[in-house]
C-alpha cells in the first residue's frame, strides 16, 4: 500500500451503511418487474466479468442484500458475505443455512481477514453511502488477491440532475438516504493509491433509476435503455457504473479479451 493510503485516519465508529441496504425495507426499492429488471442488469454485468474465473473465491463486503451473493452462489461461486451486524444475514439466510455461502460479522472498514485472502472482492451499494469510503477502498484492496469490483453513481452522467430529483425520489421510495456522486477519476485515483488500476468500467443506465421507478413499466424502461446503449449514450453518460479494478502486477493489457466497454 502507498504511504498516502497508510496515513488515512479512521473514525473510531464503524461504518454500518450495509445494515440499511441489507434490510427488507431497502429491498422494496427493487420489488416489481421494474426493480427485478434493474437488478438483472447489475447481475448480468457482474457475472460476465467473472465468467472466466469460475474458481475464484469471492468476498462480498456489505452484500447482505443478496443482490449478487444469491446469483453468484446459484452459479457455483465460493462466496463469503461480510456484514456489519447479524441482522445483515436475514435476506441471505437460505444460502447461508444451506452451506452455499459463508457469513461473517465485522467492520467493513476494518475487515477481519488477512491480506490477499480472496481472489476477488466485490462491494455494491456501499461506496455511495460510506462516509469513510477511501478507507473502505483500502480494505477492499488489502484483502483482494487480484480483483476488486464496485459500483457507484457518477456526476459525469445524467445523474448530475439527481440532486434536483431528490424530493421526487424520496416520495417514490419513502426511505431515501442522501448519497455521494463520484467523478470517475476520484474513484480511480483512490484505487491507484492502493496499487489497483481500472480494468473495466460498465455503466448500467442512462436514465436515473428514480425515473424508471416512476415509469413503472419494465418494457418501456428496457426499450429506452436499449436505444440509449445502441446510440452509445449510456457508455458516455450512464450511471451507476460497475467497475473492475485489477492489482497492478496483473497488467490490464493482458486481460483485454475480458473488457466489456470502452474506458472514458
Amino acid at each position: 500500500m502507498s504511504q498516502d493510503t497508510q496515513q488515512l485516519t479512521v473514525s473510531p465508529f464503524p461504518e454500518t451503511a450495509d445494515i440499511e441496504t441489507s434490510s427488507d425495507d431497502y429491498a422494496t426499492r427493487f420489488t416489481g418487474s421494474t426493480g427485478e429488471w434493474m437488478l438483472s442488469v447489475q447481475e448480468k454485468i457482474t457475472l460476465r466479468l467473472l465468467k472466466s474465473r469460475r474458481k475464484d473465491t469471492i468476498l462480498d463486503v456489505g452484500g447482505g442484500h443478496g443482490q449478487l451473493a444469491i446469483p453468484l452462489c446459484r452459479n457455483g461461486y465460493s462466496v463469503t458475505v461480510l456484514g456489519s451486524s447479524e441482522s445483515c444475514r436475514k435476506r441471505i439466510s437460505d444460502i447461508v443455512d444451506s452451506g452455499q455461502c459463508l457469513f461473517r460479522v465485522g467492520n467493513v472498514i476494518d475487515l477481519p481477514f488477512r491480506d490477499n485472502s480472496f481472489d476477488t472482492v466485490i462491494s455494491f451499494r456501499m461506496l455511495t453511502h460510506c462516509t469513510q469510503w477511501p478507507v473502505l477502498v483500502r480494505e477492499l484492496c488489502r484483502v483482494a488477491r487480484q480483483y476488486v469490483i464496485v459500483d457507484y453513481p457518477t456526476s459525469q452522467s445524467v445523474n448530475a440532475i439527481a440532486p434536483m430529483l431528490f424530493e421526487a425520489k424520496r416520495k417514490i421510495e419513502t426511505n431515501t438516504r442522501t448519497w455521494k456522486l463520484f467523478k470517475h477519476r476520484q474513484v480511480r485515483d483512490e484505487f491507484e493509491k492502493n496499487e489497483f488500476v481500472q480494468n473495466v468500467r460498465k455503466p448500467q443506465f442512462l436514465l436515473p433509476m428514480v425515473l424508471h421507478r416512476l415509469m413503472r413499466c419494465r418494457t418501456l424502461s428496457a426499450s429506452a435503455e436499449y436505444c440509449c446503449a445502441l446510440l452509445g449514450l449510456t457508455a458516455l453518460w450512464g450511471s451507476p457504473v460497475i467497475v473492475e479494478f485489477v492489482k497492478k502486477e496483473h497488467s490490464p493489457l493482458q486481460n483485454s479479451s475480458e473488457r466489456l466497454g470502452k474506458e472514458i
